[in-house]
């Protein structure tokens, strides 16, 4: 299908500006042959997608955004989130010209190579600039309600009648990809409900994917999906020449504000090559040097490969300028509103620069053997409430599950429309768009750090977003409940089984399953510290807690300083013993049980809490030694889920008692009989070794 170069577009590119249309369709072709050449340098990419959004990019970046590129992280800027992260050169192409020094023109020449700025989907660890990382469709869109409630919760806590220092945009790229994939429908029945006014997603309507026209697999409205999600809906028919029509959209979708704006803006995949646009030969590949020649003619495009004629600096220069303004001017108004509200002043910077308060750990209860045994969910609400009190940036809630999960902070009420202040959340039954929703938040600036929950089997619902938490390094702390077979009654669906196993094999994240309320405590300070990236490699982590629907005792042993560090000696620690026993959650009782008995039997038995695998494999050698002597070979763990993995501690001598097998519906103390994780069982593989 040929593209011709010579549509007519009238007007002028802002009121009141001297650009002319066709520097900014020369600006538009920069986009274009950036993208191209950069896919085409690295023989790999989408090329497709930069072409059609060129348009809507170079008019979000350079007319309608506020962002300062000398100053990627300006608190009030506008974010953008490229949920159709495939098209990664649009972004970069766009960042370049505005100005990033992020990303040069070598950095373009790099692009999909290791260690460039220009990775092959956007890394917001990678390149300032990048708001959220995107690659999973959907993800991104979500991450953008994310922002978006960010937003919208800072300006109802902070802004005043005279005075605005959070006012921001959050506009959002997705396509038809994104659109196919359910988790766009979650997070966009959340932003509809919530009402968020400053949310703008742009759906590039090219009608093509990887198995070809859309045609074959996806017809459905969107447009009225999304009208009856209650969002505001427009739709540009040419997104690719009609440039009146794309800002006349965004313009009235601001104009919108108690509901988030949904423009479909129909393009030609690959606009302006000759021979592969409208096709998907054109989304994921490089157009290669004859098509490349030939979409250079055909757009009249007179420049060599990364070649940008100066004019086309000059007028995206305009951003920059117009950003540096926009942060004197919001650095004004910060230090008017320190003179008129400065209790306000004080507790606003303190929270977005992300520094904790002195002694936050402080009010975290630490429960004594003497108090009563408990689920460690019941210690998990004691926790989140107390610090709900001390850490202005904490807030979250449940996968409609806040009575199982225990997630309800009491001090405070529903974040809803027009309630945007508060701090409870309630995300409905919509695990895969809650996760995503709380990487936008805890994104949006250092001093959010967000919670969700629900059920631990539930995970797999949510296991993209989890692992875009760990890779973007998104400081979400996961509240995960029912975390055993010992959930009992709800049977195999709901027991996870794999479920710890699969994330201690998951990078930059921490698995915490504690034993007592000492341990839930001490869960909560190390799941918080690591979203602060306080560990030994300075990265931010999120956490996934898993708490306990039966109640368990508080054992002796247990303590704050010892769990900090992921494992340590709960019982019997005085000698080298003749058996260790390690064990989690719920088991970490029995343990101690059976290592009395074989005690009273004449062994030497070591309890070990593993709370957090990961944090005790970072500990130096001499700590893990003195924990695990490697020459104490008899060793049993004990855990009501897999039994993968544990042969790291357990060695080849040892035995892992645990669950490789989906359970049942029955009463708890029936199950753990029945699969044998009982005190008997541990006792019996301890004395087999000895």
């Amino acid at each position: 299908m040929r593209v011709q170069a010579t549509a007519t577009v009238e007007t002028p590119a802002k009121a009141g500006s001297t650009t002319t249309e066709p520097e900014v369709l020369q600006a538009i072709n920069a986009i274009r042959f950036l993208s191209i050449d950069g896919v085409n340098k690295a023989n790999s990419g989408h090329p497709g997608l930069p072409m059609g959004c060129a348009p809507m990019g170079y008019l979000l970046y350079n007319e309608f955004m506020t962002h300062n590129p000398e100053d990627p992280f300006f608190f009030n800027r506008d974010r953008f989130v490229l949920s159709a992260g495939h098209g990664s050169m649009l972004q970069y192409s766009l960042l370049h010209l505005c100005g990033y020094d992020s990303v040069q023109i070598d950095d373009l020449k790099q692009f999909r190579q290791f260690g460039s700025k220009t990775p092959g989907h956007p890394e917001n660890f990678e390149t300032a600039g990048v708001e959220v990382t995107t690659g999973p469709l959907g993800q991104g869109i979500a991450n953008a309600v994310g922002l978006a409630a960010a937003e919208a919760h800072l300006a109802a806590r902070f802004n005043k009648p005279d005075a605005k220092i959070v006012d921001h945009y959050t506009y959002c790229i997705l396509g038809d990809g994104c659109n196919m994939e359910g988790i766009s429908n979650e997070a966009g029945s959340m932003a509809g409900h919530w009402g968020l006014g400053k949310l703008i997603a742009l759906y590039d309507d090219n009608r093509i994917s990887i198995d070809g026209h859309t045609e074959i697999s996806f017809t459905e409205d969107v447009a009225a999906r999304f009208e009856a999600l209650g969002w505001h809906v427009q739709h540009v028919k040419d997104g690719n020449t009609d440039l009146k029509s794309i800002r006349e959209a965004i313009e009235a979708a601001k104009a919108v504000t108690d509901k988030p704006s949904f423009i479909k803006v129909s393009t030609l995949i690959g606009y302006g090559s000759p021979n592969l646009a409208d096709t998907h030969d054109v989304h994921g590949a490089a157009l290669g040097a004859k098509e490349t020649e030939a979409t250079r003619k055909n757009l009249k495009w007179e420049y060599g490969e990364f070649e940008v004629p100066a004019p086309v600096y000059d007028l995206f220069g305009a951003a920059k300028k117009r950003g540096q303004a926009a942060q004197a001017a919001w650095n004004d108004a910060l230090a008017s509103y320190a003179k008129q509200y400065p209790e306000e002043h004080e507790q606003f910077t303190n929270l977005i620069s992300g520094k904790l308060p002195d002694g936050w750990e402080s009010v975290l209860p630490t429960p004594t053997p003497e108090d009563k045994g408990k689920a460690t969910r019941l210690h998990s609400q004691d926790n989140l409430n107390a610090l709900a009190g001390v850490l202005d940036g904490f807030w979250g809630g449940s996968a409609d599950l806040a009575p199982s999960n225990m997630t309800l902070m009491k001090a405070f009420g529903d974040f809803q429309k027009n309630q945007y202040q508060e701090r409870n959340l309630r995300f409905g039954v919509r695990e895969h768009g809650m996760g995503a929703i709380c990487n936008g938040i805890a994104l949006h600036n250092p001093g959010l750090i967000p919670y969700c929950a629900t059920f631990f089997i539930f995970t797999d619902y949510m296991r993209s977003a989890i692992r875009m938490s760990a890779l973007s390094e998104a400081g979400v702390i996961y509240v995960m409940t029912h975390d055993s077979i010992g959930l009992g009654e709800d049977g195999p669906t709901h027991q996870p089984i794999e479920h710890l196993a699969s994330f201690r094999a998951m990078p930059n994240i921490i698995m915490g399953r504690p034993g007592d309320g000492v341990e839930t405590a001490a869960a909560y300070e190390m799941a918080i510290k690591n979203a602060k990236g306080m560990n030994p490699e300075g990265r931010v982590r999120p956490s996934v807690l898993a708490f306990s629907r039966q109640a368990m005792p508080n054992l002796p042993g247990t303590s704050r300083e010892g769990a900090a560090k992921g494992g340590y000696i709960v019982h019997g620690g005085d000698a080298k013993p003749d058996v260790i026993i390690m064990g989690t959650g719920s088991e970490l009782s029995l343990a101690v049980e059976a290592a009395k008995e074989l005690e009273a039997a004449g062994k030497k038995a070591r309890v070990v809490s593993m709370l957090a695998w990961e944090v005790f494999d970072e500990q130096d050698e001499a700590y893990r030694n003195s924990v695990l002597p490697p020459d104490v070979t008899a060793r049993v763990s004990v855990e009501a889920g897999s039994t993968f993995g544990w042969s790291k501690y357990v060695g080849t001598a040892g035995k892992a008692i645990g669950v490789d097998h989906f359970g049942a519906s029955a009463p708890a103390p029936i199950l753990y009989k029945k699969y044998g994780i009982t005190k008997d069982a541990v006792v019996e593989a301890a004395q087999s070794m000895l």
